[in-house]
């Protein structure tokens, strides 16, 4: 496989995460919020410079998530060489679901995921698919950031973004046919 020659990663604050269900409002400096389903890592232990033998001892919980963009901000963004942050990172613009033990799954390496929006299918995702291995993910942010017990790592999204709208009255992930999480747009 060909990699890409750098990768980037950006950086959520906690006012990002949206819990327990709770309802997305689509903010008012953004007309163009689309939705990305990822699987999402909980860091179980503090580490840097990871090793990518060692990181897969770095996390235990898996769960999807979604990292919404406002993508007419990012492209204002791209367009000045700015980095990306506020159409990544604005309050709420990651909606996390229920975490399962990865000892639940036979192989992390081939886990279907998928998004359902007002009950019809928009994202399918296999982490088979993912460019770089979760070891990969964690050895390479370690290098940079020192992960800490809890943190969580996006991990990267299937094919089939889109724009989500008030109208979307149900959001729904999925770790092959377990909903773990479900939320609604306003």
């Amino acid at each position: 496989m060909k990699y890409p020659r750098s990768r980037y990663f950006f950086l959520k604050p906690d006012t990002d995460l949206l819990k327990d269900g709770q309802a997305f409002y689509l903010p008012d400096f953004s007309k163009d919020i689309h939705h990305e389903i990822e699987l999402v890592l909980q860091i179980c232990k503090n580490g840097k410079n990871i090793s990518e033998k060692f990181a897969a001892g770095y996390y235990e919980k898996i769960a999807v998530g979604i990292d919404f963009t406002a993508r007419d901000i990012q492209q204002q963004c791209k367009e000045k060489g700015l980095p990306w942050e506020k159409a990544k990172a604005f309050d709420n613009s990651a909606p996390i679901g229920e975490f399962i033990s990865k000892s639940e799954m036979q192989n992390t390496g081939n886990i279907n995921f998928h998004l359902t929006i007002n009950g019809e299918v928009r994202q399918n995702g296999n982490s088979k698919d993912m460019l770089f291995s979760f070891e990969k993910i964690i050895a390479y942010v370690s290098r940079f950031i020192t992960l800490k017990q809890g943190d969580l790592i996006y991990t990267g999204t299937a094919a089939g973004v889109g724009a989500v709208t008030g109208g979307d009255k149900k959001l729904e992930g999925y770790i092959g046919d377990k909903k773990l999480l479900s939320f609604e747009v306003k």
